[in-house]
């Protein structure tokens, strides 16, 4: 699971679970600078759509007058005094944000245009390049009033990207002066190689700007020795970081895990030590990330926070977000962390304490959701968790509602249940812990919000529980437990209703794999037909039955 995602969903539980033509792939390009990873939508789309058009207006400007103005100031002597007032009036994360919402106008414009192009609407190409052209102007010209130290390669860019765009202004100009289909179609793939141009003269120009930007950024943090010059500047870097994994790949690249993680072995900035790990967690979401945190040992580090009990209990839940981030399931280059086995013993001990003694619901969320992802990593895992009697102490969480308050939570404990399930010895500790009951609790798992996300992690807990039931139930006192508990009859409502497993295929074939076992050690708790139909043909056969009852023909 990723500690980004999770962060953002009860806070953190959300993440729990980047025209046509030749050159769309171009125009597109960029459109990956503002999203999120997770998972991920937009950053900017996901706010009430009122909302977004009144932020959008602020950056909106007459085309006509802006053409006229071509963004210079109205006074021919430079107002240093003006500039330094409109520069200290926003930090450096304003800065960005605005930037980046220019840039996201900008690349959702010339996406327009190549749309508007592939139909031959000529008069509106013209008007969106214009309006183009002034964006660029204009979102050159507020960078360059905030920062003051561009670099010639940056200059040169600018340049070259403000000449493109006149050009493609003047050349839809021209296109709107005749009306010859031939000429016109000659036109077009000139019209095409230069919006391919522009795109790939503004996708360059960004990716230098935030370069620059987070280099400035991790400057101030490893040459600093005020405290809080280096807390805003993590600050910054962490909102840089939310912007998606391009930003994400950009700070790693630069050297952002190593100078992080300096801060973290500073006694000095101990204060700062979640701050800083909750970035490392956003950082580490992407391969640049992870390769610079085995390099620096990362590991060892977070080990020696997460065992160390001066640190306070913020501070080893953002440990452990960033653990949970490094062995999420969903990544696919965690193979490389070596040196997490040599320090697994240690870190899962630190996790159950950590889950053990969680004074609220978010703690409790980050420090299951590293043991769950641990569990999928190494099954050793495993062994330990049951040495730690891990399944004693969770199950005693469940029963807390202010500890696990939200299907997130559930899900977590569930997934580690299911994992340890394997084990032979884990069917006694269920049976103590009053753990059948529970997971017959998880089988009625639903949404009180409808919100898509949290229908998502009921369907796994629904999922998970019934996997679990399926592999304990090969111990007859489990069974036993589990069919007087009613647990069948359950069972049958979800394989027989779509509507209880919210259509949930997965739901499906857990609860029929779970029905089967319970069938053979119980087969009195059935009746013929669900015999017949759930239980006796192949498990292909049983899951078609139950997925056509949600057709309609009507």
């Amino acid at each position: 699971m990723e500690a980004q995602e999770l962060k953002k969903a009860s806070t953190w539980s959300s993440l729990l679970y980047g025209a046509g033509g030749g050159y769309s792939k171009v125009v597109l390009l960029f459109l990956i600078l503002p999203s999120p990873s997770l998972p991920s939508s937009l950053h900017l789309i996901q706010v009430d759509s009122v909302q977004r058009w009144m932020e959008d207006l602020k950056l909106m400007t007459d085309c006509e007058c802006m053409c006229i103005l071509q963004s210079k100031p109205i006074s021919i002597e430079k107002d240093e005094q003006n500039e330094l007032i409109l520069s200290s009036q926003h930090s450096t994360c304003d800065n960005l944000q605005l930037l980046l919402k220019r840039a996201w106008i900008i690349s959702t414009e010339l996406t327009r245009i190549a749309q508007k192009l592939e139909k031959n609407r000529w008069q509106r190409v013209h008007s969106m390049t214009v309006r183009v052209n002034c964006h660029v102007r204009s979102m050159i010209n507020e960078y360059n009033t905030f920062t003051r130290s561009s670099s010639e390669e940056m200059h040169q860019l600018e340049k070259l990207l403000i000449d493109k765009c006149s050009e493609f202004t003047a050349f839809t100009e021209r296109c709107l002066q005749t009306e010859d289909k031939e000429i016109l179609k000659s036109m077009k793939s000139c019209v095409n190689e230069t919006l391919t141009t522009v795109a790939q003269y503004f996708g360059q120009l960004i990716e230098l700007v935030l370069t620059q930007e987070a280099q400035n950024l991790l400057r101030q943090i490893e040459l600093s020795g005020s405290l809080y010059i280096t807390e805003s500047a993590i600050s910054s870097l962490f909102s840089l970081a939310q912007e998606g994994a391009h930003l994400c790949r950009i700070i790693a690249k630069e050297g952002g895990v190593v100078a992080l993680f300096k801060i973290c072995r500073q006694d000095c900035f101990r204060c700062l030590y979640p701050q800083t790990l909750r970035t490392l967690a956003s950082v580490c979401c992407v391969e640049e990330g992870m390769h610079q945190l085995e390099k620096v040992d990362g590991i060892l580090c977070l080990a020696d926070i997460l065992t160390d009990t001066s640190h306070s209990e913020a501070t080893h839940a953002e440990a452990a977000a960033v653990i949970a981030q490094i062995t999420s399931p969903h990544l696919t280059f965690t193979q490389h962390l070596s040196s997490f086995l040599e320090n697994m013993e240690e870190i899962v001990t630190a996790l159950v304490k950590l889950c053990q003694e969680a004074s609220s619901g978010e703690v409790f969320l980050l420090a299951s959701a590293a043991l769950a992802n641990i569990t999928f990593f190494d099954t050793m895992a495993c062994e330990i968790l049951l040495q730690l009697n891990a399944m004693k102490i969770l199950l005693a969480a469940c029963s807390d509602k202010r500890i696990v308050d939200t299907p997130y939570s559930r899900d977590q404990v569930v997934t580690i249940l299911a994992n340890m399930s394997v084990l032979d010895q884990c069917a006694s500790e269920i049976i103590q812990g009053n753990g059948v009951q529970l997971l017959m609790e998880m089988l009625f798992e639903k949404s009180s919000s409808g919100n898509p996300a949290e229908a998502a992690a009921c369907e796994r807990v629904q999922q998970k529980s019934a996997v679990t039931l399926a592999r304990l139930s090969r111990d007859p006192e489990v069974a036993d437990a589990a069919v007087k508990l009613s647990c069948i009859p359950r069972l049958i409502k979800l394989c027989r209703s779509p509507t209880e497993r919210n259509n949930s295929d997965s739901v499906l074939v857990a609860c029929l794999a779970a029905l089967r076992r319970l069938a053979v050690m119980s087969p009195d708790g059935l009746e013929d037909s669900d015999f017949q139909q759930l239980v006796k043909p192949r498990l292909v056969d049983s899951f078609l039955l139950c997925t056509n009852m949600e057709e309609s023909f009507v």
